[in-house]
């Protein structure tokens, strides 16, 4: 009588493969939900990148290409009805924003606030009238600098870091204009009527032109690489699994923090917990990493083949069998055993991925592994086993911060 064998009926097919995928998108979620890596920023942080950016924001500004300034004017106290302006290569020489901050606006991003600045700028100028044509240079000076907005901190559909500028207001309160050139003693004398047209036309176009430096900034944020190669074996994927979390105080950055072999980007199966950064800001930066970022770690780099390594008669004979006491001595005895002039090889390779487990303080490493030694005897093509065992090595390290080092220890618990 044939075995009996379970059939499902055709009508229940879709509504089987359907469950399977909502549970494998469900599982997908639930990893997806909690990162491996997180990162806080501080308001130390901030305050630290107003001093230090300033000096690489001047170089930016010195070599940023500003767009000509041109427009048309009734001159009043020329009693010039219209005349067409252009001001051309303009540059930046020189600038000061004494008073810039940068604050946190909880659940939105960062604000930024500059007053009483100052700048320097050079340009060349050009007007034509229906009577009269001119050119030459002029040397502008502008103070009561004053800018507001807020960066709003985002992420994108693949997980990089966006931003975007909203409520803008700039505003230069004074304008002084000095001409150079042959006629510049003339053209001095009618400088402060014309500085009203100029600074009305520049408060116009900082708002656009500090958008489009936003706008720039976002690209090159869309362009970095979220998916890294770490070594021959693993990538490591820290893209931002949500938007970033601002409060008060700080700004946390949740990266999802799993490795994945070379050749296949599926999540692992097991699923990251929680954990929260402790509620501190008394220093800049803060990074915390999760027990599933090892955990992937290992796991990819046992996939990828990573934990297997072979070693020749003379590596065994300078490393293991003059640095190990007991492997070192089991491995003496077995070649005092062997004609010594065989060829020998020793394999060790982890059996299951190696267990991380964190802990206050430190951090223990569990290895299950065998490890086979190989002999080719005479006349023979091929290698022999001549002697295997399997084993777990247990490793802990201890994690101490003295100054501005980390010190780590080593102990070899078990093997």
């Amino acid at each position: 009588m044939p075995p009996k064998t379970s059939t499902v009926p055709a009508e229940m097919g879709p509504a089987l493969w359907g469950c399977l995928l909502l549970w494998r998108f469900l599982i997908s979620a639930t990893q997806a939900a909690y990162p491996g890596i997180k990162a806080r920023v501080t308001q130390r942080a901030l305050d630290y990148g107003v001093r230090a950016g300033m000096e690489m924001m001047e170089q930016m500004v010195k070599e940023k290409h500003i767009s000509d300034l041109k427009g048309s004017e009734t001159l009043e106290f020329l009693k010039i009805d219209y005349v067409n302006y252009n001001f051309s290569n303009i540059k930046i020489n020189a600038f000061s924003f004494p008073n810039t901050s940068l604050a946190f606006v909880p659940g939105v991003g960062i604000r930024v606030l500059t007053n009483h600045g100052t700048a320097n700028i050079s340009t060349n100028w050009e007007v034509r009238a229906t009577l009269f044509h001119d050119a030459g240079g002029a040397d502008l000076f502008l103070s009561g600098v004053y800018f507001t907005g807020v960066i709003i901190l985002t992420q994108n559909a693949l997980g990089h870091p966006a931003l975007k500028l909203q409520d803008c207001y700039a505003q230069v309160s004074h304008a002084h204009v000095s001409f150079v050139g042959d006629l510049s003693t003339l053209y001095n004398t009618f400088a402060e009527p014309m500085e009203k047209p100029i600074l009305r036309n520049l408060n116009a176009m900082l708002c656009p032109i500090i958008s489009e430096e936003a706008e720039v900034l976002n690209a090159n944020l869309s362009s970095l690489e979220v998916l890294t190669k770490i070594d021959n074996f693993t990538l490591l994927d820290y893209s931002l699994i949500s938007p970033p979390e601002i409060t008060e105080h700080y700004l946390d950055l949740n990266l999802k923090g799993v490795f994945y072999p070379l050749e296949d980007l599926t999540d692992p199966l097991f699923s990251p917990e929680p954990f929260e950064l402790p509620e501190r800001s008394d220093s800049m930066l803060y990074i915390g990493i999760s027990e599933h970022f090892f955990r992937s770690a290992s796991f990819a780099h046992f996939t990828a083949g990573a934990f297997s390594v072979t070693l020749s008669t003379k590596e065994i004979s300078n490393h293991l069998i003059q640095n190990s006491q007991v492997i070192g001595n089991v491995l003496s005895r077995i070649m005092d055993l062997y004609i010594l002039f065989q060829p020998l090889m020793l394999r060790i390779m982890a059996t299951e991925p190696p267990v991380v487990r964190l802990q206050p303080g430190n951090f223990s490493l569990d290895i299950p592994a065998s490890a086979v030694l190989f002999t080719q005897p005479q006349n023979a093509t091929e290698m022999e086993p001549i002697v295997s065992m399997d084993f777990v090595a247990s490793t802990s390290v201890g994690l101490a911060i003295l100054g501005q080092r980390l010190i780590c220890s080593l102990s070899l618990n078990r093997a």
